[in-house]
């Protein structure tokens, strides 16, 4: 079926069809092709399932809600086209929940849960190679995506031990990773490329990340001295992260970081080992509380090593007292996670501003 700019395709609620269902016509920015549901508003949503890629969208300007992807061989939605929103979809049970691919840019994931996407597409002894159970896989670029519950992205690994992203991104640049909350993933996100490509200037702001597992982390980027680098110009701000377990990393800058590979700021980290490390000159960091066993990088001037004072393991609101209250700096966002409003100067450091 030809579909043009303003058509709309509805599918039942407390339906459900196997197979791959395939979006190649496009909207216009005026006029998009709408995919939405319709029914029963307390029956399931609409699902499909059993594909290797249940919603493939080629086309450009769709606006896509209220469908759920499940069981798929690798990706719940693929985004091949530019300027799509997705927005209040559900993908779980597969290798990837959302994947936007390369030459994908401009696209939207926005209010979505994305829930134990945790299959392993590469799993085997040896190689360094083992990929898999990413809730988002960023690979194009000047993407959006907000607002997002990311949960369960984890996996066992032969190479690993564990491996899973709430969002990866490879090869992907300028993409804006901002206001989801994630919980019980591997890690919250991994940046890299292949030779030849880059993945550089993206920034991650006003995320919550909490796990239970024991081994768990909240970003890795690398520098030169690596095949999968140098990663430039990666910007993390006024992120909350509770990691408790033993084998738990915050930060990890390595083989070759400097200023030009990250910089941070206004980030409440604790974690049950390792709050950050770095090698080389260093990241660039200021402005943050972290607390743990261990700190492997020289923290800012205004940055300080202690307990945060989180509501609770989960709830990482600040209670009065914290340190990270007043402890930011503006970097130009005017809401926090909860949206409530964020002062222009002696912002609180994390997600969330307290509230007296």
């Amino acid at each position: 079926m030809t579909l043009a700019p303003g058509d709309a395709i509805a599918f039942r609620r407390g339906e459900s069809w196997t197979g791959a269902l395939s979006l190649t016509s496009s909207g216009t920015a005026e006029a998009p092709v709408t995919l939405t549901e319709y029914g029963d508003t307390e029956a399931a949503p609409p699902t499909i399932d059993g594909a290797g890629v249940c919603v493939t969208v080629h086309g450009s300007y769709w606006r896509i809600s209220g469908l759920r992807a499940t069981d798929c061989y690798w990706a719940g939605f693929e985004v091949r086209g530019t300027h799509n929103t997705l927005d209040s979809v559900t993908a779980d049970h597969n290798v990837a929940g959302v994947v936007i691919g390369p030459g994908a840019d401009h696209n939207t994931l926005r209010d979505s849960e994305l829930t134990d996407n945790n299959k392993m597409s590469v799993n085997t002894p040896g190689g360094d190679d083992d990929s898999g159970a990413f809730g988002v896989l960023l690979n194009g670029d000047d993407n959006t995506v907000t607002g997002n519950s990311i949960t369960g992205s984890h996996a066992i690994s032969y190479d690993y031990g564990f491996d899973g992203a709430a969002v990866e991104v490879y090869g992907g640049d300028r993409n804006r990773v901002e206001y989801n909350t994630t919980r019980n993933n591997t890690t919250f996100t991994e940046l890299g490329h292949d030779a030849g490509e880059t993945a550089d200037n993206n920034v991650f702001a006003y995320n919550v990340v909490t796990s239970e597992h024991d081994v768990a982390g909240f970003l890795v980027t690398r520098g030169a001295d690596v095949g999968t680098g140098p990663v430039r110009h990666t910007v993390v701000v006024n992120n909350s992260v509770n990691l408790p377990g033993d084998e738990t990393q915050g930060w990890v800058c390595y083989a070759g970081c400097s200023p030009d590979i990250l910089m941070l700021r206004n980030n409440v980290v604790q974690v049950g080992g390792k709050t950050g490390y770095e090698d080389g000159t260093g990241a660039d960091e200021d402005h943050g509380v972290y607390n743990g066993v261990q700190t492997q990088f020289e923290p800012g001037p205004n940055s300080v090593v202690a307990d945060p004072l989180f509501v609770s393991a989960t709830d990482l609101r600040l209670l009065r007292g914290s340190p990270a209250i007043e402890r930011g700096v503006g970097v130009g966002y005017t809401t926090d996670l909860a949206g409530a409003p964020v002062p222009a100067t002696q912002p609180d450091a994390g997600a969330y501003q307290h509230r007296p």
